[in-house]
């Protein structure tokens, strides 16, 4: 479609949904990438973006696990209000031909819509009598790959009508086909990172790196790479989808991926020859086999490059995977390594189990609260003298 620069510059209401711990980080990311009125909320932020950054957010963000853009908003105290809000608020003839699939997702409640299962199903029900009422006939449902991706919420007697344009959850970043056995979501671990302030100008190890996320997402922050470049995004079928707009959006995002490497070595350690073959085909996917160098080995045995740096981890916490008793000797190992070879370092460890992380025997300096997984955490940070 050509350009339509009546539209382009008008302010579209938005929410980016994020791993609960990281809404202050995320806001702050939207506000860097050009997003307005940026209010971060429990597990999401609320930001306006006029069309060019809606698509640069999607394109170059690394924290949010969705882009949510407002459709329409009507009042809604139960299941009849959301039927007809849900016809009347919006264009169905522009938006969704019966050729076009289409799925519906739902959060919140009202009265009499408790379930979002059943909040969805309203939802679907007054948009394909809608079409049957224009067509005579309607889209299909497709779970896995819909033409549009709707989201309802409900909450403050309202509905809010969204359109997903992810095309899937941004956290899957696609260079991650081998896992570990309790992988960081990708999204997670950028944040994390980024709340370390770490800049790729000292040298960062990880000496439990699994499937090396925590790595790759740093050497990636590192080189400026824009996470969405290789993705397909639905919003490109989007009734107003603008290709020209999306083809500058693209070409920013390129130009914003520096080649050149971190100015400072990044290391990852793991013991598991499988898993450290893992995370090299991972760094290979990811474009960073320059950048990252992956050690199989135990941690014990490392030793640092020139420092100062960071030391970043996320070891096991025993709710997932390992006996308290072997963690326990593992985190005193794990201080014990810290405090001879990183010296004047920081060091930066996502804890899950504080039973456990009292074994290190050593004060955090900060402490900040973060969901791994539904898993209550902390991501502790400590001045390693």
């Amino acid at each position: 479609m050509g350009r339509d620069n009546r539209h382009a510059h008008q302010r579209i209401p938005a929410v980016a949904v994020l791993p609960q711990g990281l809404e202050e980080a995320g806001a702050q990311e939207l506000i860097d990438l050009g997003a307005k009125a940026v209010r971060p909320l429990r597990r999401a932020a609320a930001f306006e973006a006029d069309m060019a950054c809606l698509y640069r957010l999607h394109l170059q963000c690394r924290l949010p696990f969705r882009l949510l853009r407002e459709l329409s908003r009507f009042p809604c105290d139960g299941r009849d209000s959301l039927y007809h809000g849900v016809q009347d608020s919006v264009d169905w003839e522009r938006w969704l031909h019966p050729s076009m699939s289409f799925r519906v997702d739902a959060t919140g409640s009202a009265q009499g819509l408790n379930h979002s299962h059943y909040s969805a199903l309203q939802v679907k029900n007054a948009i394909v009598d809608r079409q049957r009422e224009l067509w005579g006939e309607r889209s299909s449902i497709d779970l896995e790959e819909p033409d549009l991706h709707l989201h309802l919420h409900l909450g403050r007697g309202e509905a809010v009508l969204s359109l997903d344009g992810c095309g899937g959850s941004l956290h899957r970043r696609g260079y991650r086909a081998a896992m570990g056995a309790a992988p960081l979501k990708e999204n997670l671990a950028a944040g994390l990172i980024r709340l370390t302030g770490w800049d790729g100008t000292t040298p960062l190890v990880d000496p439990l790196c699994g499937s090396g996320t925590l790595l790759i997402e740093a050497a990636s922050l590192a080189r400026g790479q824009s996470p969405g470049l290789e993705r397909t995004f639905s919003l490109e079928g989007w009734a107003d989808f603008d290709a020209e707009l999306w083809r500058d959006e693209l070409e920013r995002a390129r130009r914003r991926s520096q080649p050149q490497q971190p100015s400072a070595p990044i290391l990852g350690w793991e013991q598991d020859a499988d898993i450290a073959e893992q995370a090299r085909s991972n760094v290979a996917a990811a474009g960073l086999e320059e950048s990252i160098t992956i050690n199989t080995g135990d941690f014990r045995d490392l030793s640092l490059p020139a420092g100062p740096g960071m030391v970043v981890c996320n070891p096991p916490y025993g709710v997932r995977i390992g006996a308290e008793d072997e963690l326990e000797t593992l985190y005193g190992d794990l201080a014990q390594v810290v405090k001879r070879e990183a010296s004047g370092w920081e060091f930066w460890l996502l804890s899950g189990n504080p039973a456990v992380t009292g074994a290190l025997r050593m004060k955090a300096s900060r402490r900040i609260p973060i969901s791994n997984g539904g898993i209550d955490c902390r991501w502790l940070h400590y001045q390693v003298r």
